[in-house]
């Protein structure tokens, strides 16, 4: 019997949109992304734990819009003009709060952003981001900004979830491993990208096919 083997290759993530899952637990986010072009005061808020698609949602956004798009965390050291000259997503509000600097160019960003008329997507893991900004005139503007969250998971979304993990990674586990994970994983997006990578690790270390057995183990294993 021939045994898959795992290779050690770099996951290229699938970020088009008919790569991605739709669920009930992101149906409202999809549909929002879907038809930005009627966001209200032209921006929107995205949130969602890690793992949830959020990063993926944005590049369908930019596929729809033509949008560029830049990690909040880049955005002092950016050409903020040119930025808003076009659609914009930044991602990951929660990695700028308290500091100065980024927070300040956020500022910029949004109000040159929908004076020159284009639109602008933010993402952010928690609500806890908006309380932890700094600059008033910032917080406001973000606590005035429509939103829409990615809930947490059911079964078809994390089995959908997995299967483009185990993709991106150019796995293939036998036909019997995700039923077997799904009910016994915890209920997180970020359970299924470590176990994924905690899978991938030991089929890589031990030369055995991606199987139930393999599962268990890892499932034993896993840290979130």
């Amino acid at each position: 019997m021939s045994q898959q083997l795992s290779f050690d290759l770099p996951a290229v993530p699938a970020m088009g949109r008919d790569d991605f899952f739709v669920s009930a637990s992101n149906a409202a986010a999809v549909a929002m992304i879907e038809t930005w072009q009627s966001w209200p005061a032209r921006k929107l808020m995205l949130r969602g734990p890690s793992g949830a698609g959020k990063t993926h949602l944005a590049h369908v956004w930019a596929s729809l819009s033509g949008a560029r798009i830049i990690a909040a965390s880049d955005l002092a050291e950016a050409d903020i003009p040119t930025l808003a000259s076009g659609p914009v997503a930044v991602e990951d509000l929660w990695q700028i709060t308290g500091e100065r600097a980024q927070e300040r160019a956020l500022f910029h960003l949004h109000n040159l952003v929908l004076a020159e008329g284009n639109s602008l997507l933010i993402t952010s893991s928690d609500d806890s981001a908006l309380s932890d900004i700094h600059l008033p005139d910032l917080a406001s503007r973000m606590e005035g900004t429509p939103g829409v969250r990615i809930e947490p998971p059911d079964d078809a979304l994390l089995a959908a979830v997995l299967m483009k993990l185990f993709a991106d990674r150019q796995l293939r586990p036998t036909p019997e491993t995700l039923p077997y994970i799904v009910p016994r994983m915890p209920r997180a997006f970020a359970a299924a990208r470590n176990l994924v990578e905690t899978l991938d690790q030991l089929a890589l270390d031990t030369g055995k096919p991606i199987n139930r057995r393999l599962a268990a183990t890892a499932l034993d294993n896993l840290q979130i």
